[in-house]
């Protein structure tokens, strides 16, 4: 599978209109003193992939956050990068405001970036920040690895170099329920046993909240994260896998364990997440990254969910609002005015 090219512009009205993936460098790096003195970002020049020929290390395992609005989460979820038996050669956060991390709560050394916001645009500067020899560990920010997760890592990928990406065993996943807090989930990854016997089986895409990316296959082949799948980036996980599938194996590892707390703060509001539960799928059919068929499945199980349930919603889910953002979207696609990026400005 090829990486499809797309012209510029904004709206959906026919394939040409979709927005061009940026390759170009938009984010700006900030230094931690910058923000402690007055909470604004120092820019330096983004230099995009990073070599030993520009004087810089080339480093082996990163750890790649993106994040916004919940510095607490943040703050509480960096000890267990801390505790990796295994440390990671860099640590970089990506942020939208310099608001969204507490310099003074960082308790390892880290690279903050900011740039725009949503989950695939962020997670784009860090792809701006690593080299082809580099080993990505993007994690959600409410992810909690175990503490042998980077360690597992390294084996993994130095013993199987046909693997482009991997993601691991999810312990619990609080996304599915109410959520997790840390000291529950802390408990979670407590109880769970170290894997005797390590096995790895094919899958069709990574789990978004923890995918390791092998850089190289990546930058040489200018693989990026979606911009046109705005905000949470719903389905970029998926979109993104099925990229790098052309280039060797996914597979998911029984050996890379953690806990993903599905924090309810700063979620995408259910309006906005309805509207993307059926643009999305929709637009990643015509991209090529997802069958007709499962697309189908998808949108109308997400549909009949949110159909069933509205009438007595779970405390933690707008059903309702998902529902009237699902018909919107069906309402666009009838009409051919479907817009991943519309979900941006809903309210």
């Amino acid at each position: 599978m090829t990486t499809q090219s797309r012209p510029s512009g904004a709206e959906f009205v026919t394939p040409q209109g979709f927005e061009a993936q940026p390759r170009g460098n938009i984010c700006s790096t900030v230094d931690i003193p910058a923000l402690q003195k007055v909470g604004t970002e120092r820019k330096v020049g983004c230099s995009g992939v990073r070599s030993a020929d520009e004087g810089v290390e080339v480093t082996k395992l990163v750890v790649a956050i993106a994040t916004a609005g919940r510095p607490q989460i943040v703050t509480g979820m960096l000890p267990h990068v801390a505790r990796q038996t295994v440390k990671p050669d860099r640590v970089i956060i990506a942020i939208a405001e310099p608001s969204d991390v507490n310099p003074d709560d960082l308790v390892l050394p880290a690279e903050v970036v900011v740039g725009e916001r949503g989950c695939s645009r962020q997670r784009n500067a860090v792809l701006d920040r690593v080299g082809p020899d580099d080993i990505v560990i993007f994690i959600d920010d409410d992810f909690l690895m175990a503490p042998n997760f980077c360690e597992e890592v390294r084996n993994l990928f130095d013993q199987n170099p046909s693997v482009v990406m991997a993601t691991g065993h999810v312990i619990a996943d609080g996304i599915i329920g109410p959520g997790f807090g840390f000291e529950e989930a802390e408990h979670l990854l407590s109880q769970q046993e170290v894997v005797s016997k390590p096995k790895l089986r094919p899958v069709y895409n990574c789990y978004g909240c923890n995918m390791v990316l092998r850089a190289g296959p990546a930058l040489e082949h200018g693989v990026r994260f979606d911009a046109n799948l705005p905000l949470y980036g719903w389905l970029e996980d998926l979109d993104y896998s099925r990229q790098m599938a052309a280039f060797g194996e996914i597979v998911h590892s029984n050996t890379l364990q953690g806990v993903h707390m599905g924090t309810k703060v700063w979620r995408t509001p259910g309006l906005k997440l309805g509207y993307s539960q059926v643009a999305n799928p929709s637009y990643l059919v015509w991209k090529g990254t997802m069958s007709f068929p499962r697309a189908i499945r998808i949108m109308l199980r997400n549909l009949g969910m949110n159909l069933l349930r509205s009438p007595r919603p779970e405390a933690w889910v707008d059903r309702r609002g998902r529902l009237r953002g699902n018909l919107l979207a069906l309402k666009d696609l009838a009409s051919g005015r479907l817009c991943p990026q519309r979900a941006e400005k809903l309210k």
